[in-house]
Formats: C-alpha cells, structure tokens, sequence
C-alpha cells in the first residue's frame, strides 16, 4: 500500500509487459511484469544486462510504443510523445543540415512556440551547455561531446520536467564522457525535474543517481533498486574514493557478472563471439 503523506509518482508503472512479434522471427519478449514507481525531481538510473528492456521502458515512458499488458502513467495519465517529455539519444541524432541553433530551436518550432520566446530559449539552453558560441555551426563541425550538448540543449529547450536519457555519453571518449557527467549534473542541479538514465556504466549510474534500477534478463523486469547514499551536490572527484560508493559498485557489479555469467546465450556473448 502507498504512502498516502508522500507525493504521487511523476511516472507510475504497474505489471507492464511487452513483446516484440516480427514477420519472419520468433516473438521477442522485451519486459515481463515490471512495477516501477519515480518520485518527481528525481534522478533514476537503469542498469543490467545488455538485452534486458532498459530503452524499452524509456519508450513506454514517452509513449513511443504501448505496453501489452499493464499501465504506465505519467503525472497521473497515459504518456504521450510531446515537449513535456525530453529525449537524448546515444546517437545524437541531430539535422545535418541545420546549424545547432536551428537543431535546438526544432522542437519548439513544432510546439509552436511564438519566434521571440524561441530565440530566447536557444540562446539560453545553448550558454547552459557552453556551447553559445557554436550557434551558426553545423553539426559536422563539432567534436562528439560538443554534438551531445547540442543534443542535450535541444532537450531541455522544451522546458520538460521529465528527461529520459538512453546511454547518452556511450559514444564519446572517456575524459568528455567525465565532463558531460559533472555537466548534467549542474544542470539538473540547477533545474531538477525527473531524469530516467539508462547507462551500462555502474560508476556512472551511481554517480548521477538518487535511485539505481537494476533489471535482470530478457524477459526484462525490476530485480532491486538502491538508493544512493551519496550527498548533493556530487562531483565525480569527490564520490569514487567514499566507501558507500565502493560498496554499492561492488553490489551491483556481483550481481550484473552473475547474469551474464550465467546466460552464455546473452547478448554480451554473441557481440563478443
């Protein structure tokens, strides 16, 4: 039974399963019973094995695909693609042609947000990500970590109080991939909301998080969460020496090995066959 004293969920999941049918191939069961609940203005980070449901969740949180069986409610109804919700690709996935302002400046141009207010928000949101000065670049032009600030300012341009993130940092090198870290957390710092982040990195998901999610294997369901018990404001300087943050490491990596360990049919083995 809830807490009926402590806020409603800002994302609610109950007994969602879903299963991908294909044409040609057997069905692919992606999600099997998950029961998840978000508490608003907070920071959630899904981990497990590769092929166990992780983006999945985060479309059924926006409402690119509907669960099979079960619910999903977002500030108390079913989700819908929109400016409420944010979305970072690990791809980036920004307009070739179109210079980063006009990347940024793209969801509220379909929101139908008035010209000033527009150009106001991209100004913003760029200066936010430090890249106020790569306005007219195109995105050819910048470094990996420059497209996912780009990215991530196209993002928050909406003004969404949820943010969902799927392995936004897995493409760019290690030493930016640090630097974008401690740069989402400013940000989110600064403007809260809730942010689900999916990562295969332990140390980045406990270092972002309030709550680590962990997911067992395909079907995909919720093993455990574990609350961070790391103070705020954090900085990756600051955090990997505490012995919470070792002790949670080594929690959550025994338990990730142990799967993988166990499925020689996993996807970890056939990419690494």
């Amino acid at each position: 039974m809830r807490d009926t004293s402590a806020p409603s969920p800002a994302i609610e999941l109950r007994g969602v399963s879903k299963t991908f049918r294909r044409k040609a191939a057997a069905p692919v069961a992606a999600l099997a019973g998950v029961d998840l609940d978000i508490a608003p203005d907070q920071f959630v980070s899904l981990v497990g094995p590769s092929g166990c449901g992780k983006t999945t969740l985060l479309r059924l949180m926006n409402g690119l695909v509907l669960p099979d069986a079960g619910s999903v409610l977002v500030n108390g109804a079913p989700p819908k693609p929109g400016p409420s919700t944010g979305f970072v690709f690990q791809s980036f996935r920004l307009i070739p042609w179109a210079t980063v302002a006009g990347n940024v400046a793209f969801p509220l141009e379909i929101a139908g947000v008035a010209p000033a207010l527009r150009a106001k928000r991209v100004a913003r949101y760029l200066e936010l990500v430090g890249l106020a000065r790569f306005a007219d670049a195109y995105p050819a032009e910048l470094s990996g970590g420059m497209k996912q600030r780009a990215a991530l300012a196209r993002a928050l341009a909406t003004e969404p109080r949820i943010l969902l993130m799927d392995e936004p940092f897995a493409s760019i090198d290690a030493q930016t991939r640090e630097l974008m870290q401690d740069e989402l957390l400013r940000i989110w710092e600064r403007r809260r909301g809730v942010v689900v982040f999916v990562t295969h990195s332990v140390d980045e998901a406990i270092l972002l998080a309030d709550r680590v999610i962990l997911m067992g294997p395909r079907p995909g369901r919720v093993l455990a969460a574990y609350d961070v018990p790391l103070p705020r404001p954090r900085r990756d300087y600051d955090v990997r020496a505490r012995p919470e943050f070792a002790e949670l490491r080594a929690e959550l990596w025994a338990r990730i090995r142990q799967m993988v360990i166990s499925d020689p049919g996993s996807d970890f083995f056939r990419r690494s066959g």
